[in-house]
């Protein structure tokens, strides 16, 4: 069996070059998703934006069944 040193290094060099390629895209991928994300999600908003801290208070118990129901659709629980 004859081996081609130059056919074994143009396959190196096809593995280093993916690897490195492979390498700039990720990076590239990574820094794109950190220029569009927001700073901060979770931040308490500025100006005329509410943040929901906590629920609403719930409905009283042994109310008919249409109130149950418009609350039901009214608050979508």
């Amino acid at each position: 069996m004859i081996v081609s040193l130059r056919t074994w290094l143009r396959r190196l060099l096809f593995v280093i070059v993916f690897i490195v390629l492979t390498f700039l895209a990720f990076g590239g991928y990574r820094w794109a998703a950190l220029l569009i994300a927001p700073m901060d999600p979770y931040k308490t908003p500025e100006g005329g934006a509410v943040k929901v801290f906590h629920r609403h208070v719930a409905p009283q118990e042994g109310g008919s069944i249409a109130d149950r129901l418009r609350w039901f659709y009214w608050y979508g629980e």
